[in-house]
């Protein structure tokens, strides 16, 4: 018999670690994607414009998840976490612009060095937030049930 996610209990902390590594990994492939066409001598090749806009896709889709699922159900969980979650959603936001800009960026075929400077702004940026999240959020997701999938609770990496 298949198990679905209604079937298990989640582990949420450890999905959102698992998440989070997935999105690390993706900014690593999006940053090698330009150093191949630098060194090749490419301005912008379809595979660049693939691992760029998937990173964004894949990093806005979580956010996006959390903001209208996980957060909402911690919130009802630990009421206390509010202030913590208003300050994750502004987070989101900045991160939105910033890819709208690396986006807007890898369309208008920008060179390496400014498509790096996009992703140095958006890393420093997402490490600061992800540091914050699992601090403040994990204890709390480990004692997190929930009937939803992963995917709507995390997003499109989970």
């Amino acid at each position: 018999m298949p198990t679905d996610h209604r079937s298990r209990i989640v582990a949420w902390d450890r999905q959102l670690r698992d998440v989070h590594a997935r999105l690390r990994d993706s900014l690593q492939i999006a940053r090698d994607a330009i150093d191949d066409d630098a060194a090749s001598g490419d301005r912008l090749t379809s595979d660049l414009r693939l691992f760029c806009t998937g990173f964004c896709a894949a990093l806005d889709g979580h956010h996006r998840s959390e903001d209208a699922a996980m957060f909402p159900d911690l919130v009802a969980l630990d009421p206390s976490l509010a202030d913590v979650v208003a300050q994750l959603v502004r987070d989101h936001s900045v991160l939105a612009q910033l890819l709208g800009s690396l986006q807007e960026a890898v369309e208008a075929g920008h060179d390496a060095a400014a498509l790096h400077r996009h992703l140095d702004g958006i890393e420093a940026i997402m490490e600061t937030h992800f540091r914050y999240e699992e601090k403040r959020l994990l204890e709390p997701l480990a004692r997190l049930t929930s009937d939803r999938p992963p995917r709507e609770m995390l997003g499109p990496l989970a």
